[in-house]
């Protein structure tokens, strides 16, 4: 295996003799180093100059924005990025938990007790189902159930490409992409094991193991793992998991790279979302307040059960100083079954008598992608080129069976439990194809500090519906061709102090798998979206300034109505998000990570033919939303070596609850908190998010039965040990 030294985080041991300061800017002349830790050997990896290029909270490259490892200083486009020392320190639960300290993002519309992971936007579109990627591809969700749920313990980073990204990515939404990055195979032997325990029963055991296989073996292996039993905030309501990722590389020689990979997760949940009423939720109701722990279903009928896993492989070859190839392939699949039961509005608000609906699910999916890659590195006078030419092609089936249920009606204030289930028959059966092929040509041009980006891409998809006649929808049998082009130009100049002003035009283009409820197939969603900001890394520190500003404008927007206690999509004409991002990232030295971000977002429903909401604003999206993050970790010879505290605050700005714009759902600000102890190969470590237990709704859809509390207090302690 071939050898590359790699520094990240805590994660490193680094022995400098002669060292005086691991961020001193002159130069040192180094007698002896040693260095273990999660560097890779697969051209992956988080050492410096890598593809994923990390230390500490802050990243310096990302193989998402342009595929060729261009750092992201050079990079004519919003990056924001979660590392895997970020997601340590804040022990998150979730992927969505992960970016609550990123600008543009607001990762739990829907509350932090959503077993169904939803409710993840990106300035100010939701993002949850057609934007997730896994290393690079796609995993699309159906019109139920979505891969977002995927385990943050099993992802090296986090990568949120802001803006439309089709040109690289083929169908995407225009508000951006979120890419989980796997855990890779590092150089030197690798070993973590955790046992954490904390609110709502939860008890956990982790495990992450790694190293090469024998002494200068080209092969490497990476096995990452955790099982967890758990309530939810919600009542009755459970969280349990599976999860297993296995990783093999092979290294023959420098050029050539194989990594094959895979995961497995099982979750045994229950229905997290109760779609609560604004009146007792956002207002009060006769004084009276609904608690964050209410369960509005019935809990020997209610649960969320899925199996989800994903196999692949990424291949790289560099034949020469100028042409390299690589191919990424993947085939996904998921099955899920689901029962609820839930609000659907007051009987009799004064009483606080409720309405409940619901149903069942059965869900199949099956998805394979493969990324085709030609990148060229050449020079033509005074220009130098990185040309990438691609072609790649996505093939997704997937059934949905949904049928309806009732129950009897409940006090919200005073449940009582036991009501008996009436089946109403199935709703729908729908059985989706859709086919996806692109080509994409990229040339990254450099001339001296200046760097032009120019980036083309034709799409071509098929859709397919079939669905069986019901006693609520009629038989449908149908197809939708459609294609599209689409570029991006972006331009940035890198100043010698680090400032880096960059201005870019991208768009997008997503063909949905949403099925109407009269059958038909929607027209492709597209995007464009406008972007000027500055980039700023300091000389000589480890930390990322940005500031963003975008203009966004998405034609054939779906979007889900409630109709007779179901939910049904539609196209509704045209929304604009306009906004500012500001962002702040730094790990100043090896004791001190500091993270800040602020949003500025005006979205404005501009066209709205069937509904005229015209020149109002969507739900959840906050006009405003900051957060700020801070730990320190004492490194010295005293008494409190090793002794580290954490603390961040974050606020969500205040939404609109409905479309008509009649009501609002108050802004909310919360703490966080850690207390730590590390020693050796040990470390201790306590958590605590919603430190004072902040009550809030998190967003509303509408007033009726569509509103959402976010996660209460979580308080999480957990034990490692290396070796």
């Amino acid at each position: 295996m071939t050898a590359r030294a790699t520094l990240l985080g805590s994660a490193a041991t680094v022995l400098l003799i002669g060292f005086s300061s691991a961020y001193a800017q002159e130069t040192i002349e180094l007698e002896t180093v040693t260095v273990e830790g999660e560097g890779t050997a697969d051209g992956q990896g988080t050492g410096v100059g890598q593809t994923n290029e990390q230390k500490g909270f802050v990243a310096k490259r990302s193989g998402g924005a342009t595929k060729t490892n261009t750092p992201l200083i050079e990079t004519p486009q919003s990056v924001s990025v979660v590392t895997s020392e970020q997601i340590k320190k804040q022990e998150v639960q979730t992927i969505r938990a992960a970016t609550r300290y990123t600008a543009g993002v607001t990762p739990e519309t829907t509350g932090g007790a959503d077993t169904r992971c939803g409710g993840f936007n990106i300035r100010g579109f939701d993002s949850t189902a057609n934007s997730t990627f896994v290393d690079g591809l796609r995993l699309p969700s159906t019109s139920v159930i979505n891969f977002l749920c995927l385990d943050a313990y099993g992802a090296e980073r986090v990568e949120i490409l802001k803006g439309p990204s089709s040109v690289l990515y083929g169908q995407n939404g225009p508000g951006g992409l979120i890419n989980y990055v796997t855990k890779k195979p590092t150089d030197a032997p690798f070993r973590e094991v955790e046992i954490v325990g904390g609110s709502f029963g939860h008890i956990e055991g982790r495990y992450d193991l790694s190293g090469p296989l024998g002494e200068n073996s080209p092969f490497g292996f990476r096995l990452t793992g955790t099982a967890r039993s758990s309530e939810n905030q919600v009542d009755y309501v459970k969280d349990d998991r599976f999860f297993i990722a296995p990783v093999l590389t092979w290294e023959p020689d420098a050029q050539t790279n194989l990594t094959i990979s895979g995961n497995f997760q099982r979750d045994r949940a229950g229905w997290g979302l109760q779609f609560l009423p604004a009146s007792g939720t956002v207002y009060s109701n006769n004084g009276r307040r609904i608690p964050n722990n209410r369960f509005l279903g019935e809990p020997e009928f209610d649960y969320y059960d899925t199996d989800m896993g994903t196999v692949g492989y990424q291949f790289s070859h560099e034949f020469n100083d100028t042409f390299t190839f690589r191919q990424n392939l993947r085939y996904a699949g998921l099955s899920h079954e689901e029962a609820s039961i839930y609000g659907g509005g007051y009987i009799d608000e004064a009483s606080g008598l409720l309405a409940r609906n619901g149903g069942t699910g059965d869900v199949s999916l099956g998805t394979f992608a493969v990324d085709n890659q030609v990148q060229a590195d050449f020079e033509t006078g005074i220009l130098n080129h990185t040309v990438l030419a691609g072609i790649d092609f996505r093939h997704t089936r997937y059934t949905d069976l949904i049928t309806l249920a009732g129950a009897d009606p409940i006090n919200v204030f005073d449940p009582v439990y036991g009501s008996p289930i009436t089946d109403f028959g199935t709703y729908y059966d729908n059985k989706v194809t859709q086919r996806q092929t692109g080509i994409y040509l990229q040339d990254q041009i450099k001339l001296d500090k200046l760097s032009l980006l120019l980036s083309g891409r034709y799409d071509w998809a098929t859709t397919e519906l079939s669905r069986p006649a019901s006693p609520y929808l009629t038989a449908v049998d149908t197809e939708k061709d459609s294609g599209s082009f689409t570029g991006r130009v972006g331009l940035i100049y890198n100043f010698d102090n680090g400032i880096a002003p960059y201005v870019s035009y991208s768009e997008s283009f997503l063909p949905p798998l949403d099925v109407g409820a009269n059958g038909g197939l929607f027209e492709p969603e597209e995007g464009r979206q406008y972007e000027i900001g500055v980039k700023y890394e300091p000389v000589g520190w480890n930390t990322v300034l940005t500031a963003s500003w975008f203009d966004i404008t998405r034609d054939n927007v779906i979007r889900y109505d409630a109709v007779g206690g179901t939910f049904q999509p539609r196209q509704t004409g045209q929304i604009q998000s306009q906004g500012i991002e500001l962002e702040a990232v730094s790990s100043l030295t090896e004791s001190l990570n500091l993270r800040l971000a602020y949003t500025h977002l005006d979205a404005e429903i501009t066209e709205d033919p069937d509904g005229g909401n015209e020149g109002r604003v969507p739900v959840t999206v906050p006009e405003h939303s900051a957060s700020a993050w801070i730990d320190y970790t004492i490194h010295n010879d005293s008494i409190f070596d090793g002794v580290g505290a954490g603390f961040g605050v974050r606020y969500i700005g205040e939404s609109y609850g409905n479309d008509a714009n009649t009501f609002k759902v108050p802004s909310a600000t919360v703490f966080d908190a850690s207390l730590s102890y590390e020693k050796d190969n040990y470390k201790l470590s306590v958590n605590a998010s919603n430190l004072f237990d902040k009550e809030y709704v998190a967003s509303c859809g509408n007033d009726t039965f569509y509103c959402f509390y976010g996660e209460g207090r979580r308080v999480t302690g957990k034990a490692t040990f290396n070796w």
